[in-house]
């Protein structure tokens, strides 16, 4: 807050006479908000986001992608699309300030609705309410195995394929975890133990390690996932599309049409093949 403890303590004391109830509980230990003050709290966040909104949207009027942008993305998206995402927004968009955040949906789309982010990179479908989006592209689902598997071999693969053997997936919580389930037909993991990973550097190093095989996204194999490694990447016949990936916002965002345009440019990206 660059002021001293003392001067923030007063101005707390002052705001808390102007709205004629106690914000905050002070005890020896510390203190803390009371239930009116987190109410308060979330509210001038509100308040000072729609505030920044204004300033943003008066200086960059008639400009797309003027000034601040905080764009978020899933795990399983960021590490893959985003430097390609930053080099080409950045390049066609030189007035443009660009943060990023990597997390879970359930956070990132919390965040829209508390206008933490403008936007998001998310794997559709998703039911949020209060978030609107749009589908960027259809991302295919391939097969990791140890070499010499037999799933590894040459010949037609399906899904079902998969039943019988152990297949690694990342943990609860994960989008990609209910996409791969979905994809390789199983209501859940089969009977007798389950060996989860927390990321997909992890679940492909768990493959590599013989553990089992997995489903991973295209566009991590394109990035480069499990190069090096003693895996086999096979496609499906036909191809299994897992997921959608899309941009989020939050709905009557003032950033909307921001949004769309970001949305509009990864069309374009990944239109094109990866360099």
């Amino acid at each position: 807050m660059h002021v001293t403890q003392p001067t923030l303590s007063t101005a707390i004391r002052e705001l808390e006479g102007l709205l004629g109830v106690q914000l905050v509980e002070r005890e020896a230990r510390g203190a803390t908000l009371t239930a009116t003050g987190n109410e308060v709290v979330t509210r001038a966040r509100a308040l000072l986001s729609d505030a920044e909104d204004l300033v943003l949207a008066a200086r960059g009027a008639g400009e797309p992608l003027f000034g601040t942008f905080r764009l978020g993305a899933i795990p399983t998206i960021a590490p893959f699309i985003l430097p390609r995402v930053m080099k080409h927004l950045k390049a066609h968009y030189p007035d443009l300030t660009l943060y990023l955040r990597e997390d879970q949906t359930a956070r990132l789309l919390e965040d829209l609705r508390a206008r933490r982010l403008d936007a998001a990179l998310i794997a559709l479908p998703y039911e949020a309410s209060g978030i609107e989006s749009v589908t960027v592209f259809e991302d295919e689902f391939l097969l990791a195995a140890p070499k010499g598997h037999p799933l590894g071999k040459e010949g037609r693969l399906q899904p079902e394929d998969l039943a019988p053997h152990d297949v690694l997936l990342l943990e609860d919580g994960h989008c990609l975890r209910d996409h791969a389930l979905s994809v390789c037909q199983m209501p859940t993991v089969r009977e007798g133990g389950e060996v989860s990973a927390t990321s997909l550097h992890t679940l492909i190093q768990m493959v590599d390690g013989g553990l089992g095989v997995s489903l991973i996204p295209k566009i991590a194999a394109d990035s480069g996932l499990g190069k090096g490694l003693d895996v086999s990447i096979r496609p499906f016949s036909p191809p299994a599309i897992g997921r959608s990936i899309g941009v989020a916002w939050r709905s009557g965002s003032s950033r909307e049409s921001d949004a769309r345009i970001v949305a509009e440019e990864l069309k374009k990206i990944f239109s094109e093949p990866a360099a």
